[in-house]
């Protein structure tokens, strides 16, 4: 059944993929993205692109605008967007915590907020959030990066509750390791965060042990992650959460089930 979709993230990597291959199921797929000329090539495929910051609230409310005026409904709604930026609490600074926040958390709530009444007028309806395996368990030197994710884990239990009355199901996705671009920006950031300070030389190694990871064989393709997110948009009943892509099963048994100083040691010497 034909059902029309709002992607966030899709000028890139993970939602780039997804909105194409929704497409291709014969969707009515919306990409929505800041840079919308990237999403350009995608329409070939049956995509419109949509340009939206999920910061900034005017844009939010003009996407959901155009969606409904051309579409009459919104079925699905997945909260792709989203960055990592890597660095040593002492060195980062409070403004690009909050601007991560800003990206990873409070856009994602905008935007939900924004469908969530065109979804219960339907009775029906299916919010998925990509968050990550760094939402069950942290990485070295990402402290405010897991710190997004791991509300947006506790985000969505909680909306999951919330809107069943209604017939909405809320679905998290939890990527392990990807081959997309995010780790390059992640080890840049964390370079750039540590600079001269205390913590220079460690996040030079792990930043470089970070760029050769994801320059690798090891990464999974974008593709395992578009397939997660085709079933929980396509099953009648999907599961509340996914986990899929390299490590994420593994590593979160292990933090599971390792003491904490156990696992510590071993993602302070993952690199």
């Amino acid at each position: 059944m034909m059902k029309t979709i709002l992607i966030t993230g899709a000028s890139s990597g993970i939602g780039y993929q997804t909105a194409q291959k929704l497409a291709e199921q014969g969707h009515k797929v919306y990409g929505a993205a800041r840079r919308v000329e990237k999403m350009a090539p995608l329409e070939k495929f049956g995509v419109t692109p949509l340009k939206l910051d999920v910061t900034n609230q005017f844009s939010i409310d003009a996407a959901i605008k155009q969606v409904i005026a051309e579409s009459g409904r919104i079925d699905v709604l997945i909260n792709n967007a989203g960055y990592g930026s890597y660095g040593a609490i002492e060195d980062v600074s409070i403004a690009e915590a909050k601007q991560q926040f800003e990206v990873n958390l409070f856009g994602l709530a905008s935007l939900t907020k924004a469908v969530l009444p065109y979804m219960q007028k339907q009775k029906s309806g299916r919010i998925i959030n990509t968050s990550s395996m760094g939402g069950r368990l942290v990485s070295y030197l990402g402290a405010w990066y897991h710190a997004t994710k791991y509300a947006v884990e506790a985000f969505s239990d909680a909306l999951r509750m919330e809107v069943k009355p209604f017939g909405i199901d809320v679905v998290l996705i939890e990527p392990g390791g990807i081959k997309t671009n995010w780790g390059f920006i992640a080890a840049d950031h964390l370079e750039k965060s540590a600079k001269d300070g205390a913590y220079a030389a460690v996040a030079k190694k792990t930043a470089e042990g970070m760029r050769k990871q994801y320059s690798g064989r090891m990464m999974s393709d974008p593709k395992v992650i578009s397939n997660a997110m085709s079933k929980a948009v396509n099953r009648r009943r999907p599961r509340t959460r996914y986990v899929v892509g390299m490590g994420a099963k593994p590593l979160i048994f292990l933090h599971a089930i390792l003491p904490a100083r156990a696992f510590d040691y071993m993602m302070t010497h993952a690199s």
